[in-house]
């Protein structure tokens, strides 16, 4: 492609609310264009990116028997409310109305249309084990997008669904799936981790985040130091190497705590180490109450406490609920004489302490030398806080350590739930009529490009790895006033081309400065300099991952070219 026939729009300076480094890049090198806030245009070059990226997928994809399709962006809005997720998705999901007002959706996912599908055309056992994907525009009313691609309301998507008449079959599935998504990520040069994630709004229980580790990941991600163990935070277990304290039993005492509320503030008080503390919060779980207990050092872990319950709904309950029930406000609330009819779960921690200090349900007052399994009425132990690091790796090997991570994938196992909503069955091998389980599974294409560009740049620009870039190969005339210069690029031109190389060739009547500073922001692999010594048949040839500058004839290029 001659780069005076192609629109790449650079810009010299920094866009002022461009604010990760990939949001910057893309827009100064002219891949993308912002059209309003979360909705971006992809100009030639960000297009030819995200045609390679949807190639690799499209044939890991193929490869484990997948079966691409394309449904509708606008989807009805009887099929949300068949699944129940109509109202549970929230503002996130956009909404509208067409000119006989019946309601529709621009679908930020597609389990209720593919299901459908499946259930009307799929009737026999014989069809399965079925997999099915597409690479589709979705939508997501963000209420604040940022980071560019990383965090959109128009985003590209590759997802997959796969249907199934046993566990098993949806088992043997995912694994193909996860596996088919390492091989797709790494040939795409990301390093990237697979960890174990929640499900949220999706349904489901099993699932596995694919993490491309980067300073502006929005999610920390957990792993191990000696082994291959990795989970998003949230779901991060702790290894539960707790065993009771030996220290001898003091008597319990209440003291007075004067407007000290913080677990900071009490430990400074009264004269002990903030682990020496317990924290006592009061949640609302769906439409009861549970007092939950840490270590005063320690942070509750909202998603495990909502897997340990087993509810929908979890939050902090009210000021007004806590003087309520415990008679008390927050920073004075323990678990000591509390009523029956409230739940009390203490984190695995809170097994090895002994003589720790805790709030006595009365405003200005605390406990010390408080013992839990003396002290305390009926309760339970549950693994409900955050690893930290240094704490042991869940499987015992080694320690954590936390990574930031851009969320580039995603695989689930969402059992039965979307087939029971919208009755998807089919007659098993008895004639019987049997409910389907599933598997769904998104790669996040557009904002897989912005993950790339994150791990791979320089100061001068992107650096892109060769099996990604829009063009093998950037061939640049210094002056476009020198016939000996122009005949040798057009020669060249051709010639590279005829090989099978794709090039990019700067043919602009543009400053030697400006050619080569644009070529470092847009950061194909190789440059491919005809300058001053054209005449002799002298190239420069300089990879854009290396500093150093080699000259060479043009058969040496075409043979280098042929590694390429």
């Amino acid at each position: 492609m001659k780069q005076s026939q192609t629109l790449i729009p650079t810009l010299k300076e920094i866009p002022a609310d461009a604010d990760v480094t990939s949001h910057q890049l893309l827009l100064r090198a002219g891949f993308i264009r912002q059209n309003f806030s979360g909705v971006y245009t992809f100009l030639p070059l960000g297009k030819k990116v995200l045609n390679i990226v949807e190639k690799v997928v499209r044939e890991e994809m193929d490869a484990i028997g997948g079966n691409e399709v394309l449904m509708p962006a606008l989807q009805s809005a009887d099929l949300w409310r068949e699944s129940g997720r109509w109202d549970k998705m929230g503002p996130e999901l956009m909404r509208l109305n067409d000119r006989h007002e019946r309601e529709f959706v621009l679908g930020p996912t597609h389990e209720e249309v593919v299901t459908s599908i499946v259930r009307d055309e799929v009737k026999s056992y014989k069809q399965l084990p079925l997999t099915v994907y597409q690479i589709q525009t979705k939508f997501r009313d963000e209420r604040r997008p940022r980071f560019g691609l990383l965090r959109g309301r128009e985003f590209i998507m590759k997802d997959a669904y796969s249907f199934h008449l046993t566990d098993e079959s949806l088992d043997a599935s995912y694994q193909a799936m996860y596996d088919a998504y390492s091989r797709i990520f790494t040939r795409l040069g990301l390093n990237f981790r697979a960890v174990i994630a929640d499900s949220g709004a999706m349904g489901g229980k099993d699932t596995h985040e694919f993490m491309a580790l980067s300073k502006v990941g929005e999610d920390t991600i957990a792993y191990s130091t000696a082994s291959d163990y990795a989970a998003n935070i949230e779901m991060a277990e702790v290894y539960d190497n707790y065993s009771p304290s030996t220290e001898t039993l003091k008597e319990l005492e209440k003291v007075s705590t004067p407007n000290k509320k913080t677990m900071q503030e009490v430990a400074d008080f009264l004269g002990h180490p903030i682990d020496k503390g317990l924290k006592t919060l009061l949640f609302k779980a769906d439409e009861s109450f549970v007092l939950v207990v840490t270590r005063g050092d320690h942070e509750v872990n909202e998603i495990k406490l909502k897997h340990v319950l087993h509810v929908e709904n979890i939050e902090l309950a009210t000021d007004e609920a806590a003087r309520e029930l415990l008679g008390a406000d927050f920073g004075s609330l323990g678990p000591i004489g509390v009523s029956e009819d409230v739940q009390v779960i203490c984190d695995l921690a809170v097994k090895a302490v002994a003589n720790v200090t805790c709030g006595a349900n009365e405003d200005g007052f605390h406990y010390v030398n408080v013992n839990p399994s003396r002290d305390f009425g009926e309760f339970t132990y549950e693994d409900i806080r955050f690893i930290q690091e240094g704490d042991l790796s869940p499987d015992g090997k080694g320690t954590i350590k936390f990574a930031e991570g851009i969320e580039i994938g995603q695989v689930f196992k969402l059992g039965k739930f979307y087939a029971n909503q919208l009755g998807a069955e089919v007659l098993n091998d008895q004639g019987r009529a049997e409910t389907l389980t599933m598997g769904c599974y998104g790669i996040g294409v557009s904002r897989t490009l912005a993950a790339i560009v994150e791990q791979h740049h320089d100061d001068a620009g992107i650096v892109w790895p060769k099996q990604v870039a829009p063009f093998a190969l950037h061939l640049i005339v210094v002056n476009s006033k020198n016939d000996e210069q122009v005949a040798l690029g057009n020669a060249l031109y051709e010639q590279l081309q005829a090989a099978g190389i794709e090039v990019l060739y700067d043919d602009r009547k543009e400053r030697a400065g400006v050619k080569f500073a644009e070529s470092d922001l847009i950061g194909l692999p190789v440059r491919v300099t005809v300058g001053k010594k054209a005449s002799e048949g002298i190239i420069e040839l300089k990879e854009r991952k290396s500093e150093e500058k080699e000259e060479m004839t043009i058969d040496a290029l075409m043979a280098y070219v042929k590694t390429i």
